[in-house]
């Protein structure tokens, strides 16, 4: 965080776990996320479609933009969130979704985030049976996904992804986390 900055004010953390619509299921029930935003991160192309970042030759990972209240859930706590909901070692898949796109991936908005970044991944590192692939770095670009693509297991949780893919990872997250579950 910059030096100025108020450590009370909302903030920004860009995460990539797979599909966007995995995390973003969970973290809209995230007590403190004050919104979710699926989108694209840190490709070559500008305001990519779906279509194209699918194809993965954009670069582009799909994530997820929280934006939250520190004083209500910590970027530690959305980041444990983060590594029970997903495989960090995988590299570039997530399941059966195969592709750069659903690589792992902590994107930073602000350098003051990196010591707590840093810190959780190497927990999550030695606390691992094989090598963690996820990648810590600054946010340099964020487009939105689609309209279609927003709330999307809100919007759709039958589904057959939603269903069976989206859902078992809400339902862990709400065993795991209890206190963090928006009352």
């Amino acid at each position: 965080m910059p030096a100025n900055a108020d450590a009370s004010a909302p903030q920004l953390i860009t995460l990539a776990g797979g599909c966007f619509w995995c995390l973003e299921g969970v973290y809209e029930q995230v007590q403190g996320v004050l919104s979710v935003q699926s989108g694209y991160a840190n490709g070559r192309v500008d305001d990519p479609s779906y279509e194209q970042v699918c194809a993965g030759t954009t670069g582009h990972a799909e994530v997820v933009q929280l934006r939250f209240d520190p004083a209500q859930v910590s970027l530690r706590e959305l980041l444990e969130v983060f590594f029970v909901i997903h495989d960090p070692t995988t590299l570039n898949r997530q399941g059966n979704d195969v592709g750069t796109q659903y690589r792992s991936g902590i994107y930073v908005n602000d350098e003051g985030q990196l010591p707590v970044c840093r810190e959780v991944l190497a927990e999550v590192r030695q606390a691992a049976d094989k090598p963690v692939v996820t990648e810590l770095q600054p946010l340099k670009r964020f487009w939105p996904a689609e309209d279609y693509h927003q709330h999307y297991f809100a919007n759709h949780p039958g589904e057959g992804y939603c269903a069976y893919v989206v859902a078992p990872k809400v339902e862990k997250f709400r065993r795991s986390f209890t206190r963090l579950v928006r009352g």
